[in-house]
């Protein structure tokens, strides 16, 4: 199989590989992240040809009757017997009922190098997060950055290839689709219903099925906006749907742990104090968004606020939205103890645009990075030290 390898997390995951850790592969439904459990284990057996490998996909027909722990262990140990060391997969690992007391038991034994994948935020909850407190390590997948999707594509970096990523976005699956609009969109829609059924619906037994898609196409006109639960419900009321706060609350938190969307809270401009009302909503993949609500050049600033944040996300950063009496910072971006204040706008076309974007960075009384993204096609010099990127040049730099 030829699999391009995505680079960002085989770097992230290889101090890993071979420890004495559980390597918890997390991340939306169809974003790569059984092709990266694959390329870990080809980059192992070029390594060493003689590997025991036991590869277990729950998505796979073949898997079917390893519904709970007892069939897991038992298929595993009869696979792997007399042998002192096995490189364990498994991928979907939620689809398996107490799979964590499985892991618990191979992990004890010594002898596996394990690896499993999810599709959901509650993996490392519970009773696993606490057993396995200090023994396991989450690499978060994402859809494809801008540049990996040059890469699975085959683009030169042009405005042409910029403008397919912010309307079809990354999932990379698409690669087999030649970016037929029509073709792609019916994908994606589909996987959309797959990810509502099986990892929403089904999962946490909702009854209100066309409430979540109101709810989601509600956040997709309102990326990057801040909202509430009590906000969201009051404009259902508004359309004679009545639906209180706390489920809102509740559905809101179920698309998050199917990483379809994310959330991010509002701190105050030092990234301490976290507000808890009020908060943004962003998607996955922006191709996904695009599909559901169609794409609408007006909306290019929410598309490129979304795609600044999964770029920040995929550089590993934890994410608030900056919120000081009359001053937003659209994304206050930490690392390792270290800020970095970001500012999302489409084009700084006016004098007026440059004195809000470039003003609210400069009323930041601190050293930390200060930048301002858009897509104006030449970055205006830096203001008072306010660094100014074309968004594609933002992006390539990860």
């Amino acid at each position: 199989m030829n699999l391009i390898h995505r680079k960002i997390y085989l770097q992230r995951i290889a101090p890993f590989i071979g420890k004495d850790l559980i390597k918890v592969i997390t991340g939306q439904r169809r974003v790569g992240k059984s092709y990266f459990l694959k390329q870990i284990m080809e980059d192992l057996k070029a390594r060493n040809p003689i590997v025991v490998a036991v590869y277990i996909n729950k998505e796979d027909f073949e898997f079917d009757f390893l519904n709970n722990h007892e069939n897991l262990i038992h298929y595993v140990e009869n696979y792997a017997k007399g042998e002192k060391k096995i490189v364990l997969f498994i991928d979907e690992i939620q689809e398996i009922s107490n799979f964590e007391k499985a892991l618990i038991h191979f992990h004890s034994k010594g002898i596996y190098d394990i690896y499993c994948s999810g599709s959901n935020a509650r993996l490392l909850s519970g009773e696993l997060a606490t057993l396995l407190s200090g023994r396991s390590i989450e690499i978060k997948i994402y859809s494809l950055t801008y540049p990996e999707f040059l890469i699975f594509h085959q683009l030169d970096n042009n405005v042409g290839s910029f403008e397919k990523y912010i309307v079809y976005g990354g999932m990379p699956n698409l690669v087999h689709f030649d970016m037929e609009k029509e073709v792609v969109s019916d994908y994606l829609n589909n996987l959309f219903n797959t990810i509502i059924v099986r990892d929403v619906i089904s999962r946490y037994s909702i009854r209100n099925v066309s409430f979540i898609r109101n709810l989601v196409l509600f956040l997709a006109d309102n990326t990057g906006s801040i909202v509430s639960s009590k906000r969201i419900s009051d404009y259902f009321k508004s359309q004679k749907i009545k639906i209180s706060p706390s489920v809102i609350q509740d559905y809101l938190l179920y698309l998050s742990e199917t990483f379809f969307i994310h959330q991010v809270k509002r701190s105050n401009l030092q990234g301490k104090k976290i507000f808890e009302f009020g908060e943004k909503y962003y998607f996955n993949d922006i191709g996904m968004r695009n599909a559901l609500i169609g794409y609408k050049a007006t909306d290019i600033g929410k598309i490129l606020e979304n795609i600044v944040y999964l770029h920040l996300k995929v550089a590993g950063y934890n994410i608030t939205v900056g919120k000081d009496r009359d001053k937003e910072i659209d994304f206050i971006a930490e690392k390792n103890g270290e800020l970095t204040y970001v500012q999302v706008c489409y084009l700084l076309e006016k004098q007026s645009t440059i004195d809000r974007e470039f003003g609210n960075l400069k009323k930041i009384r601190n050293d930390y990075p200060k930048i301002v993204v858009s897509m104006d096609t030449s970055s205006t010099s830096s203001i008072d030290g306010i660094k100014h990127f074309h968004i594609r040049d933002f992006c390539v730099d990860l």
